[in-house]
C-alpha cells in the first residue's frame, strides 16, 4: 500500500503542478496570452487527455498481466517522458514529453486502486480506498505549491529533473514489493482497447478544444471555441462511432474489457454518475475561484498567494475528509456517506454562487471552500469502493481505471460547460452595462468596476451549476447499495 500511495502522489502531483508553472513555460516557448491562448491551453489539456486515455487499458492489464509489471512500465514511461519536457526546444516537443509522462502518471493509480482491493475487503476495503483517495489530493495540494517553490528558486525544470530519481526510487521499491500476479491464458482485448481508448481521446479532445481557460487571468481573455468549426463536430462524431464500436465489440468477445455483469450493477452505474457529475462540480470550483481572485485583486503575484491559500482550503479539507469517507463507508455504507457529502458540497457550491461578491472577505470564502471540499471529500471513497467491490478478482485493474476515468470525463464536461456559459453570460452581461460618456473624469473608474461587476457575477451563476449538478448527482446516490460487500481477498 505504501508503494502504491507513493505511485498516485507522484502522479497527483504531476498533473497539478503545471498551474503555477505555466506562465514561466509560455513565455519560454514565445507564447503570447491571449493571441497563442490555443496553443499554452494544450500544456494542461495534452496531459488531461492522456492521463484518461491510457487508465483503461491499464486497469486491464495489471489485471491480465499483474500489478507489478504494469507499476514498474508506467514509471519507465513517466521517466522518459520526465527527460523529454525539460530537454524540449519547441511546443511539440513539450507536449510529446507532457503525454508520456501522463501516460505513465495515469497508469499508476487505477494500478494502486486495484491493489487496495486486492488487499482488503470490506470496511478494511473502504478506509483504503479513503487513505489513497486521501494521497491522491495531498498531491493535488502540494503540486501548485512545489511548482511555485521551484520558480521561485530555481526553474521549472526541475520538476521534471526531480522526477527521475522519483521514478527510479519507485521502480526499484514496486518491483520489490509487489508480487508477480499475472494470470496465464488470459488475452487482452486489442479491438476494445482501442476503440474505447479512441472514443475517449476524441471526446476529450473535442470538449478542451471549447475550454481554454487554464492559462486566463480573466473571463475577458477567454476565446469560447476551437477557432475550427469543424473540429468539434467531426471529434464528436468519432467519439460516438468509436464507443459504438466498443460496445458491440465487447458483446461479442469472450474476455471484454467490461463484462457485462459489472457495467450492469446499478451500485456500479449509480457510482460512475456520482463520479462524472462531482468532476463537474469540483472543476467548476478550482478554475473559478482564481479567475475570481485574479478579477477582483487584479495585480498577478498577489492573486496568485491568495488564490493558492483559498484552494488549500478547498483541497486540504478534501484530503481529510478523502480517509473519513472511507471510514465512514465502513459503518454507514455507500449510499449514505455519499449523499450527505453531495449535499455538503452542493450547499457550499451555493453559497459561492450566492454570496460571493468582489467586497467578500477571505475568510468567508475560506470558510465556504471548507464546506465544498468537506462534502467531494467524503463522495470519493464510498465511489471508488461500490464499484471495486462490484467486481471479480480479475476485473478490479478495470473497474478502478473506469470510476477515475468517470471523475476525469466531469472535468473536462464541467471546462467545456465552463467556458461556453462563462463566456456567453460574460459578453450578455457586459452589453447592458450603462456607463458615463468617454469625456467624464470617472469614465475610466466606471469601466473598471463595471467589469469586475460583470466577471464576479458570470463566474457565481457558474458555482450555482455547479452546485445543481451535485444535487442531480444526490438523485443518482439513492440508487447505490447501502454496505461494502465482503469478496474473498487475492493478495498482490
Amino acid at each position: 500500500m505504501a508503494v502504491v500511495a507513493f505511485g498516485v502522489f507522484v502522479a497527483a502531483d504531476d498533473l497539478m503542478v503545471v498551474a503555477t508553472m505555466l506562465r514561466p513555460m509560455i513565455d519560454d516557448f514565445g507564447l503570447v496570452v491571449p493571441d497563442d491562448l490555443g496553443d499554452a491551453a494544450w500544456i494542461v489539456n495534452v496531459y488531461l487527455i492522456a492521463y484518461i486515455g491510457v487508465m483503461p487499458l491499464a486497469g486491464r492489464l495489471s489485471d491480465i498481466a499483474g500489478r507489478r509489471v504494469v507499476f514498474v512500465g508506467a514509471l519507465a514511461v513517466f521517466l522518459i517522458g520526465s527527460l523529454i519536457v525539460p530537454a524540449a526546444d519547441s511546443l511539440s516537443v513539450l507536449l510529446v514529453g507532457r503525454a508520456l509522462t501522463a501516460i505513465g502518471g495515469g497508469a499508476l493509480v487505477p494500478v494502486a486502486f486495484a491493489v487496495a482491493g486486492d488487499l482488503h475487503t470490506g470496511a478494511r476495503r473502504a478506509r483504503a480506498m479513503g487513505l489513497l483517495a486521501a494521497i491522491e489530493t495531498v498531491g493535488w495540494v502540494w503540486g501548485p505549491l512545489y511548482g511555485a517553490i521551484l520558480v521561485r528558486f530555481l526553474s521549472w525544470q526541475w520538476q521534471f529533473y526531480l522526477n527521475v530519481p522519483l521514478a527510479l526510487f519507485g521502480m526499484v521499491v514496486g518491483w520489490r514489493a509487489l508480487a508477480p500476479t499475472g494470470r496465464a491464458g488470459r488475452h487482452v482485448d486489442w479491438l476494445g482497447i482501442a476503440a474505447m481508448t479512441t472514443g475517449l481521446v476524441a471526446l476529450n479532445v473535442a470538449l478542451l478544444s471549447e475550454a481554454k481557460i487554464q492559462t486566463v487571468t480573466g473571463l475577458d481573455e477567454l476565446t469560447g471555441s476551437s477557432g475550427d468549426d469543424l473540429t468539434g463536430p467531426w471529434l464528436y462524431a468519432l467519439a460516438a462511432g468509436a464507443l459504438a464500436l466498443f460496445a458491440w465489440n465487447e458483446r461479442r468477445v469472450d474476455e471484454p474489457i467490461l463484462s457485462t455483469r459489472l457495467v450492469g450493477e446499478r451500485s456500479v452505474a449509480a457510482a460512475v454518475g456520482v463520479n462524472g457529475l462531482v468532476g463537474v462540480g469540483l472543476v467548476i470550483a478550482l478554475i473559478n475561484v482564481p479567475l475570481f481572485v485574479n478579477i477582483v485583486e487584479g495585480g498577478v503575484e498577489e492573486s496568485a498567494v491568495r488564490s493558492g491559500w483559498l484552494l488549500s482550503a478547498l483541497t486540504v479539507t478534501m484530503a481529510i475528509t478523502s480517509y473519513v469517507g472511507g471510514v465512514a463507508t465502513g459503518r454507514m455504507g455507500y449510499r449514505s456517506t455519499t449523499v450527505v457529502g453531495l449535499f455538503l458540497g452542493a450547499v457550499g457550491l451555493g453559497l459561492m454562487g450566492a454570496m460571493w461578491a468582489p467586497d467578500t472577505s477571505a475568510l468567508w470564502m475560506a470558510a465556504v471552500l471548507v464546506l465544498v471540499g468537506a462534502g467531494i471529500g467524503l463522495v470519493l471513497a464510498p465511489t471508488s469502493t461500490a464499484v471495486v467491490d462490484a467486481a471479480a478478482d480479475d476485473e478490479r485493474g478495470t473497474a478502478a481505471g473506469l470510476v477515475i476515468v468517470s471523475r476525469l470525463i466531469g472535468f473536462s464536461v464541467g471546462l467545456a460547460a465552463l467556458t461556453a456559459w462563462g463566456v456567453r453570460r460574460y459578453d450578455t452581461k457586459r452589453a447592458e452595462v450603462e456607463l458615463p460618456p468617454i469625456t467624464d473624469a470617472g469614465y475610466a473608474d466606471a469601466v473598471v468596476e463595471a467589469t469586475v461587476d460583470v466577471s464576479t457575477s458570470a463566474l457565481a451563476e457558474t458555482f450555482i451549476g455547479a452546485a445543481s449538478a451535485l444535487l442531480l448527482a444526490v438523485a443518482v446516490a439513492s440508487l447505490l447499495g447501502r454496505r461494502p460487500a465482503t469478496r474473498p481477498v487475492a493478495r498482490s
